[in-house]
């Protein structure tokens, strides 16, 4: 899976959790936005300052479930309809 910070966006204070479990190599926004699915983090001000691209649905779900984990959640959970070019859109409660 690919990661990329947004140009001018701040990390939100949980991003390092992110990082610390999720196996990401860093890439370019333009490489991450060609995957076939993308994950949308959103920091504090409510701005998508991070992509995660995911080749695979196994890889995608696994993602999901970190995130989960985290305590993030998704704000796509129940609607089949992409968002900002996000198939999923994780944020705090």
């Amino acid at each position: 899976m690919k990661t990329t910070l947004l140009e001018g966006k701040k990390p939100a204070k949980f991003d390092k959790h992110i990082i610390g479990n999720l196996l990401l190599n860093v890439s370019t926004p333009d490489e991450v936005r060609q995957e076939k699915l993308l994950i949308g983090i959103r920091n504090e001000a409510g701005e998508i300052y991070r992509l995660i691209g995911a080749t695979k649905h196994n890889s995608f779900m696994n993602a999901i479930e970190e995130l989960f984990d985290l305590g993030l959640v998704d704000e796509l959970q129940d609607t089949d309809a992409t968002q900002d070019g996000c198939d999923a859109i994780f944020s705090e409660a």
